[in-house]
């Protein structure tokens, strides 16, 4: 008799994660790092991948940046068309999702096909 085998999903890298749920059938979104200015919590390249149902696995802030990054997801999976997001700290952005640590960040989001 075979014993099943279970994959800590946890330790997988987010890009692994995208083509498994990809080859699941799910709808997909990649957000990614492109640039970061001063302080950023995630470097450059750090990515996100989101499915359709909003479950998520990686990171590339934390707190309400990832947040709003999954919302976006969501509209990207919709329209079909990526998304470049800019978070940081600046007067014009006070009442919107920014950075505490007082840098910036641009995130690429893009739908995923198999």
């Amino acid at each position: 008799m075979e014993s099943e085998q279970t994959i800590d999903t946890s330790t997988l890298d987010p890009l692994a994660m995208a083509e498994e749920w990809s080859a699941e059938g799910r709808k997909v979104a990649l957000a990614t790092v492109v640039e970061t200015w001063g302080s950023a919590p995630r470097p450059t390249g750090s990515h996100l991948v989101i499915d359709g149902e909003g479950n998520f696995h990686g990171s590339v802030s934390g707190g309400c940046v990832e947040g709003a990054v999954v919302t976006e997801a969501a509209d990207v999976l919709e329209s079909g068309t990526p998304r470049l997001l800019e978070f940081g700290v600046a007067d014009e952005t006070a009442w919107r999702v920014g950075l505490s640590c007082g840098g910036k960040i641009r995130v690429y989001v893009e739908p995923v096909s198999r």
